[in-house]
């Protein structure tokens, strides 16, 4: 395809500035992040050997291969997440059928004695296994095991009357969440993907990503904070989680160098009070782009600059919106929970650097 002349300039210097920026400020972002998870796994590998010896049904699946942690997740350049594995969830089937948004149950199968289970003392009288029940065990285990970590001078527990966090060197945060990996099977209130008007992805990957299925996290959910009918089976709840499924649409194209210059642009100068913007919500924000631009060459080295901004605009429709939905699980909207003037503020600050983007020619080598 033939270029305007008037055009070659501007689009090589783009180009110029993007390589630049990923050699310099992405590959700075991902040196440093590399050294800290490896800093930060090697403490909560120690820990979780310590639980497992305490209590053998906590096996730790914190495991490295070909230089990625199985189950870690990062959520800022100083939080982390670490999603432990547990065994054993054949006797019971998950119950999802939309009441609590973007959670589950799980439910002693008919006929299956409680006192069958791996998980006995977690069921409760309806037969329903507690994802509350685990983690309060869970916690205690852990408190056990910074005391008798080799690393106890570094690490501490948190005080968080729900999650279990442990803060370690006074710098980083991590939350350590049991969790049941469900393979093969779609969440029903995830039914509604791939929509039949959708021409991305394509159907070979939509049939990849449902076969990857979802986890279950042990985890408190801030959709069901604050309800007015709080009923004990919320309590017990899993919170649904689609992360691999979602890594597995990052293929492809410039998908990867995009979300690492949108990462690199969100610590640099989104990462705020409250985390109104996280990670995940820009990786969100990414697949709704995919869907909007579903042809690979609209995800070609050239359109960086166009996929970027796009991004941004829709961040900033969503604070303004106060609303982000979840890209698979719609009736969940990752905002809540957050302040309404936190949003208000990154609304501000997204608009400065989108002003930047397309007023400055040599935004990038700023940001």
């Amino acid at each position: 395809m033939l270029v305007p002349t008037d055009m070659v300039g501007p689009q090589a210097k783009l180009m110029n500035q993007i390589d630049k920026f990923q050699t310099v400020q992405v590959s700075d972002r991902n040196i440093g992040t590399r050294k800290t998870i490896h800093d930060v796994c090697t403490v909560v590998q120690d820990m979780l050997k310590e639980v497992e010896a305490q209590e053998p049904r906590f096996i730790s699946s914190l495991t490295e291969v070909n230089g990625r942690f199985d189950g870690l997740r990062v959520v800022s350049p100083t939080e982390f997440e670490v999603v432990l594995y547990l065994n054993q969830m054949g006797e019971f089937n998950f119950v999802d059928d939309g009441s609590m948004p973007g959670c589950a149950v799980l439910k002693l199968s008919d006929g299956r004695k409680r006192s069958m289970s791996l998980w006995v003392e977690f069921i409760t009288a309806s037969g329903y296994l507690s994802a509350r029940k685990i983690r309060c065990r869970f916690q205690t285990l852990v408190a056990q095991a910074c005391d008798k970590s080799a690393y106890r001078d570094s690490v501490k527990m948190m005080n968080d009357a729900s999650e279990v966090k442990i803060r370690i060197r006074e710098k980083y945060v991590v939350q350590i969440t049991p969790a049941f990996k469900c393979n093969g099977v779609w969440p029903r209130s995830a039914a509604q993907w791939p929509s039949m008007t959708m021409s991305w992805p394509h159907p070979n990957l939509a049939a990849q990503v449902k076969m990857e299925g979802f986890d279950l996290l042990s985890k408190e959910s801030i959709a069901l904070q604050n309800k007015q009918s709080s009923t004990s089976m919320e309590g017990d709840a899993w919170i649904i989680s689609l992360h691999e499924a979602e890594n597995i649409l990052m293929v492809g194209g410039a998908r990867k160098k995009v979300l690492s210059m949108l990462k690199t642009i969100r610590d640099r100068h989104l990462d705020l009070q409250g985390n109104p913007v996280t990670v995940y919500i820009l990786q969100t924000l990414m697949l709704y782009e995919c869907e909007k631009h579903p042809r690979e060459e609209e995800w070609e080295e050239s359109h960086i600059g166009d996929r970027i901004s796009g991004i941004i605009m829709q961040l900033i429709s969503c604070l303004q919106c106060r609303r982000c939905p979840h890209y698979f699980l719609p009736n969940v909207d990752l905002f809540r929970g957050k302040s309404p003037s936190s949003l208000d503020n990154a609304a501000k600050l997204a608009w400065r650097l989108m002003r930047e983007l397309l007023t400055n020619t040599k935004a990038l080598e700023n940001l």
